[in-house]
């Protein structure tokens, strides 16, 4: 008998993308709006995407079937 599929979670997949090397990117938080309290610096920081730790990436993994 066959086994049952998992669904993709839709909100996880919408948030995250697999790089080239199997992790997982990731948007910073942060930056929607309040951007005239935040200098400079941390804007431009919280531009560039950022990876998922080891944990989440394998916690996560799951919910995306990748």
């Amino acid at each position: 008998m066959a086994k049952n599929k998992l669904k993709t979670k839709q909100a996880v997949a919408k948030r995250l993308i697999y790089s080239a090397n199997g992790k997982l990117k990731r948007k910073h938080a942060y930056r929607s709006h309040l951007a005239h309290n935040k200098t400079h610096k941390q804007k431009r920081h919280l531009r560039k995407d950022t990876f998922l730790n080891l944990t989440f990436t394998k916690k996560l993994g799951k919910t995306i079937n990748k």
